[in-house]
């Protein structure tokens, strides 16, 4: 009787799952063919870069249903790569007069709106005008605004310009309440990713690296509005410092802002510049719909291998990377004679060792032309998969370097006991067949993992001597876990040269000799919108949800505990990503 209810419960519970799969298929295939109606550009237009309503991110998902559910958030997201492409086709298209920053806040992250913004610079030089405006200007939209000719902001509105800061959250004091020790076990002084398990404020030498991390890309960021806003850096910090912006009319005498206007206004002066009856103004999204099909297919390609996320082993997405992913990606790459050249994109702070080494092999099997494109950050794990290549290019604000590795095992045998009720007994055939995280390790377990994390360090090292052409003394020195500006980083040897993803292209075309060539995307994706859901609904209880469940924290102050818990116990990674808001 029991399993006939259990059974007719199973069904119900499936007969429910598939009406909502089906719902939102439906949902999901209205809103796709909806938004594929043809799109055609009207003379005298005008292209609106609104980045409040999307989010820029590294890759599009080709799978529009998977798109719409896993991003509800903001509904539109546009690929760095179609933004950047967009604004070179309005340079040469007819129908578009100018181009209108209009957005208070960018989606995106730092070194994607340097990468954005350095191409609004090359569009200027076509003599069409960029015109921005906002009701109010975050640090992120007045970075990007400041390229245009003419900077409006609301009579009633604000402008945001306060420096950088990063504050990091310490976990030690919530362990010891909770009676987990974290036992750590680090190589490098400047490795910080495992002080929020151990202390209780920044080390002296984190407080250093970061003090010089951040006043590298903030120069870097006030360098680029003072120059095209013609006002010197050292009056700029001196504003900041001083509040001096708090007001529009103060923005207007110091050179900020070029004029006070409501967003009619500015409308009429778009309509001026377009010259046209009515003002047409297309989307970003919009105009990416339009790009131009190609003409004629050559059989010649350059491979984009988009590596973003956490490092981790087995399988990945477009939000994680996995080294059988990742690695396969890179095998099919080397040995398809129609690819010939990759360009490995790297968006990642790191993780596990022992996969970043998974995915560097393939690269260093690679004798095809290959260069590494760094996003927002490129470190640790990050730089580990990307020291093999041939070249390798970053932003000015590229966050990279962090040669280190760190061993974390937290014993959870007081949590269990303490917190949750439960007691432990063990039966063992060796001495150490318990290692794990129920029980502390012995000073002897202690120093094999030590030695573990030494050998990997010099693993680490060894491969950035060798893809880098620098002694292992010089890396070391630069190295011990310490992060670098991408500024910085060229001046000591880690990248070759500043730039975006399509000089990362052109370098990678010019080193495979070839002048046409068509772009592929790697890795393919292969699961469906089913698949996804249905690993979520199959997501087992973990030890986080415990401790929520125990102690009702928020689940963002518990998430870096639990990325300790399930990662590898060998490690390579960065703690913190710059955020520009």
């Amino acid at each position: 009787m029991r399993s006939f209810f259990k059974n007719i419960f199973s069904t119900i519970i499936g007969m429910f799952t598939s009406l909502i799969l089906f719902s939102l298929l439906v949902l999901g295939l209205i809103a796709v063919f909806s938004s594929n109606d043809e799109i055609k550009i009207k003379k005298n237009s005008i292209l609106e870069l609104n980045l409040s309503e999307v989010k820029v991110v590294e890759r599009v998902s080709n799978n529009p249903i998977k798109e719409l559910v896993l991003n509800s958030d903001i509904k539109k997201t546009i690929a760095l790569l179609d933004v950047l492409n967009s604004i070179e086709r309005a340079k040469k298209d007819k129908n578009i007069k100018a181009i209108y920053i209009n957005t208070s806040n960018v989606n995106a992250g730092i070194s994607q709106i340097e990468e954005i913004r350095n191409k609004l610079l090359e569009f200027k030089k076509t003599k069409k005008q960029i015109i921005a405006y906002s009701e109010n200007y975050s640090q992120s939209a007045y970075y990007l605004a400041s390229v245009a000719d003419k900077v409006y902001l609301n009579p009633a509105g604000m402008m945001e310009l306060k420096g950088l800061s990063i504050t990091q959250m310490f976990y030690k004091g919530l362990l010891e309440k909770l009676d987990i020790d974290v036992q750590i076990i680090r190589h490098g002084e400047f490795k910080s990713a495992v002080e929020p398990f151990m202390l209780e404020k920044m080390s002296k030498e984190n407080r250093e690296q970061m003090s010089l991390l951040l006043n590298s890309v903030s120069n870097t960021i006030l360098e680029s509005i003072g120059k095209e806003r013609n006002i010197n850096i050292n009056d700029i910090k001196e504003h900041i410092n001083n509040i001096s912006l708090e007001n529009p009319n103060k923005c207007v005498e110091l050179n900020y802002i070029d004029g006070l206007l409501y967003e009619d206004q500015v409308k009429n002066k778009l309509k001026s510049i377009s010259k046209a009856k009515t003002l047409n103004i297309v989307s970003l999204v919009d105009y990416n719909k339009t790009k131009e099909k190609e003409t004629e297919k050559s059989k010649k390609q350059i491979a984009i291998i988009y590596a973003n996320g956490s490092i981790s082993s087995g399988e990945g997405d477009e939000n994680n990377i996995g080294s059988i992913t990742t690695a396969k990606a890179i095998e099919k790459a080397r040995k398809d004679k129609n690819i010939k050249a990759i360009v490995l994109r790297v968006n990642s702070g790191g993780g596990s060792a022992l996969a970043s080494d998974v995915i560097w092999r393939e690269t260093y099997l690679t004798k095809k032309p290959l260069v590494v494109s760094m996003g927002d950050y490129a470190a640790s794990g990050g730089y580990y998969i990307a020291c093999a290549a041939d070249k390798i290019i970053a932003n000015t604000t590229t966050l990279t370097g962090s040669i280190g590795v760190f061993g974390m095992i937290p014993n959870m045998q007081e949590f269990y006991k303490n917190k949750l009720g439960i007691t432990l007994d063990t039966v063992n055939t060796h001495k150490h067949a318990d290692i794990g995280i129920n029980r502390p390790l012995t000073r002897f377990e202690k120093e094999k993992i030590q030695k573990m994390v030494h050998n990997t360090y010099e693993t680490f090292i060894s491969k950035v001597s060798k893809g880098r052409g620098m002694s292992k003394q010089s890396v070391d020195k630069i190295g011990q876990g310490r992060v670098w500006s991408g500024y910085d980083a060229k001046n000591i040897g880690l990248i070759d040269k500043h730039g975006g993803i399509e000089k990362a292209i052109k370098i990678a075309a010019n080193l495979a000799k070839i002048k046409s060539y068509n772009i592929i995307s790697l890795p393919r994706e292969k699961e469906s919108l089913l698949v996804d859901i249905a690993k979520s609904l199959n997501a087992n209880t973990d030890i986080a949800a415990l401790v929520l469940e125990k102690t009702g924290l928020q689940s963002d102050l518990i998430n870096p505990i639990n990325e300790v818990l399930k990662a590898d116990k060998i490690q390579a990674r960065i703690p913190y990503v710059i955020k520009l808001k």
